[in-house]
């Protein structure tokens, strides 16, 4: 899948910016210890050693940082989304990589993701941005849906487009709702959205531990 992957920073970053790093580092760090209301862009400043004014010339508020080390997760969920697309996996294969690879990536940045959100609710140009995020994904996908009614392996169903926004919200819900400290509930999560994703596409109740393997989806008994 090809991605815009650029965030509205002020300055084009480029390798070995000092500065830039150390601003996003101390986001990055600052978050892992509060959510963003709690954080002023002096807290942000002093943890990374820079001036009030080093922070403007990079980025035009708190949102566009949040945003730029965004840009981090966005690429990982390009990584996890690519595997609807991989014709070699068998479908109920490629929905589980694309989960497995998500929650992986919320895992290790649930900070992150819950302050991008918390951030498009104020921030007109960081909503712009997410919407925008948002939209790169629903074309392919529901190309992908397409395809695989055309193939026969997908029934007809609701319209596609809608249908892959629709679970690409429930996705994004379940995200910003789990707790890091309860495994066993992600883990029931992940299951659940792998179910619902299959299902809703493919019409079928299979067995999730039928790893479908080469076999396309049977029909709703």
């Amino acid at each position: 899948m090809s991605r815009r992957s650029d965030v509205f920073d002020r300055r084009t970053p480029y390798q070995g910016d000092i500065r830039r790093v150390a601003l996003l580092r101390a986001l990055d760090e600052l978050l892992r210890e509060g959510d963003l209301d709690s954080i002023a862009i002096a807290d942000i400043s002093a943890r990374a050693g820079v001036t009030r004014s080093a922070f403007y010339f990079y980025f035009e508020n708190k949102a566009a940082c949040v945003a730029a080390l965004g840009s981090q997760l966005y690429r990982k969920a390009i990584a996890a989304a690519d595997h609807l697309l991989d014709e070699e996996m068998a479908p109920l294969q490629r929905i589980r990589a694309m989960t497995e690879d998500m929650f992986a990536a919320w895992e290790g940045q649930h900070h992150l993701y819950r302050a991008t959100l918390e951030a498009s609710r104020t921030s007109s140009a960081l909503r712009e941005m997410w919407d925008t995020y948002r939209e790169s994904f629903v074309e392919p996908i529901t190309a992908m849906i397409e395809r695989e009614r055309l193939s026969g392996r997908a029934p007809a169903g609701p319209d596609s487009a809608t249908l892959a926004a629709v679970l690409l919200d429930l996705s994004d819900r379940t995200l910003e709702r789990l707790n890091p400290d309860d495994q066993p509930a992600t883990r029931r999560h992940a299951d659940t959205l792998v179910a619902i994703w299959y299902r809703t596409i493919y019409g079928t109740v299979e067995s999730l531990d039928n790893q479908d393997h080469g076999a396309g989806p049977g029909p709703i008994a």
